[in-house]
């Protein structure tokens, strides 16, 4: 399968700098082994807490702000 790298960086939300930036395959596979949810999961403000955690995930869906 081809990477729409330039194509994802278009949709790609995260504002930390990251070298995986629009390699969304590359970014799953980082945070799943750090046990952490991609940033573009989460809200605006949920984003920019740079808490990746599942946790943190969870309780955006709880509170429905995702």
């Amino acid at each position: 399968m081809e990477c729409k790298k330039d194509e994802n960086k278009g949709h790609c939300t995260c504002t930390y700098d990251c070298p995986r930036r629009g390699l969304c395959c590359e970014c799953v596979k980082y945070h799943l082994a750090k046990r952490q949810v991609p940033g573009c999961f989460f809200s605006k403000a949920g984003e920019a807490s740079y808490d990746r955690s599942f946790e943190h995930f969870a309780k955006e869906v709880l509170e429905k702000k995702i």
